[in-house]
């Protein structure tokens, strides 16, 4: 079984690599020249991000504050015969912390996720050509719309994964695999185990494209979070009508001790406008001997409502029905969703939610952004509670 210390101790090898690559080269006179290139096209960024996030629980919690700031500093080098090197260190400080970050004890707090600390966001070794490219250490890995593979970059520690991913480009065809052995989640903790990560897409021209996925999740801990998925999707546009479907059905794996099989299903469709956008949609996470469809890698704030009332999917499933409205008007860019959540099985009210956001981006280094979350609980037998989440955010980057 992997330990977190040895996760650690493979990052900081990694790390003590990059950062020592020019000088072990610079000792070759035939490298020199190329070395010196590769790290005089060297690009560095900074970027910082300040948060305020309030939490109004209809619970015996006190309200959480939080206001935190995130600083960022990423290095990628030049290339030399292909190979790239990028380093990425985020660090997360605490101006106010009246919030549980669910590492700081502060349990009688309504929970903010965004724990204090510095961190290897990202530490790899790239080889890049002719259409291939992989990437060894750790990593920042997307897959579609983050349902299943996400980095959760909401938060102000993102989820980011330790491994080898291998990717191939040819005209329409792309392909993407990685092998996981840990991921480094939004609270700074690493959950090893086995995870096989495989997306397949095709674009069939401009308006629309598919992709076929597989996700096979074998965990050191926490095996009921030990999954085999295999799905397809499809986005598309036909003029300003937009459609956009996804399947996949899921199964125990490893050591899971449930047995289930549960399907999830996504259909949207929406219309633009001149200046408005209309979408809605169902989305179904079922539910199989009281197991829920289970996404432990997602980007999960995106769905669901972001109040993050539903994290963890139920036992009973959860079916979401919801419609989005969407534009802009003097450059700030406006949107809101409607959500009415029940469950799978026994049709549960879950309740309701409606998010609002206002995003303006000032200039290319700045920008600001208000969002706000209002869930309101449906039947008294669930576990949830009437919830306000106001979020204020300014961020820079150079």
């Amino acid at each position: 079984m992997k330990t977190e210390t040895t996760s650690k101790f493979a990052l900081s090898l990694l790390t003590a690599a990059i950062l020592s690559a020019p000088s072990a080269f610079a000792a070759d006179p035939a490298h020199g020249k190329g070395i010196t290139d590769a790290l005089a096209d060297s690009k560095a960024n900074l970027s910082f991000r300040a948060r305020y996030e309030g939490v109004d629980e209809d619970n015996a919690k006190d309200n959480a504050s939080a206001l935190t700031v995130k600083s960022r500093f990423t290095i990628n080098t030049g290339t030399y015969n292909n190979f790239s090197l990028g380093l990425e260190v985020d660090n997360v400080s605490a101006l106010v912390d009246d919030y549980n970050s669910k590492t700081n004890g502060n349990t009688e707090y309504s929970v903010v996720a965004d724990p204090k600390g510095t961190d290897v966001n990202q530490g790899y070794v790239k080889y890049d050509n002719n259409g291939f490219s992989a990437v060894v250490g750790r990593q920042r890995i997307l897959h579609n719309n983050q349902r299943f593979v996400g980095g959760v970059g909401w938060r102000q520690n993102e989820q980011t994964y330790d491994g080898v991913r291998a990717q191939y480009k040819a005209g329409a065809l792309s392909v993407d695999y990685s092998y996981i052995h840990n991921v480094n989640n939004i609270i700074a903790k690493n959950n090893s185990g086995d995870f096989h990560l495989a997306n397949v897409g095709y674009k069939i021209n401009k308006a629309h494209k598919v992709a076929a996925f597989a996700y096979i999740l074998d965990f050191d801990a926490g095996a009921t979070n030990s999954s085999s998925t295999y799905g397809a999707l499809y986005n598309g546009k036909f003029g300003p009508v937009i459609v956009n479907a996804s399947a996949a059905s899921q199964s125990d794996n490893g050591d899971n001790p449930n047995s289930y099989t549960a399907t999830y299903l996504n259909a949207e469709l929406g219309y633009k406008f001149d200046a408005v956008t209309v979408l809605g949609g169902y989305e179904l996470l079922g539910s199989d001997n009281g197991v829920g469809f289970n996404t432990p890698l997602a980007t999960k704030h995106k769905f669901q409502g972001w109040a993050d009332k539903f994290l963890g999917t139920p036992g009973e499933g959860i079916e979401d029905i919801y419609v989005t409205v969407k534009g802009a008007i003097s450059g700030i860019k406006l949107a809101a969703t409607y959500h009415d959540l029940s469950s799978d099985v026994d049709g549960i009210d879950f309740g309701n939610e409606l998010d609002l956001v206002a995003n303006y981006t000032i200039n290319k280094n700045y920008g600001v952004l208000v969002k706000f979350a209002n869930y309101s609980q449906g039947d008294v037998t669930t576990s949830q509670v009437d919830t306000n989440k106001l979020w204020l955010q300014a961020t820079a980057k150079f």
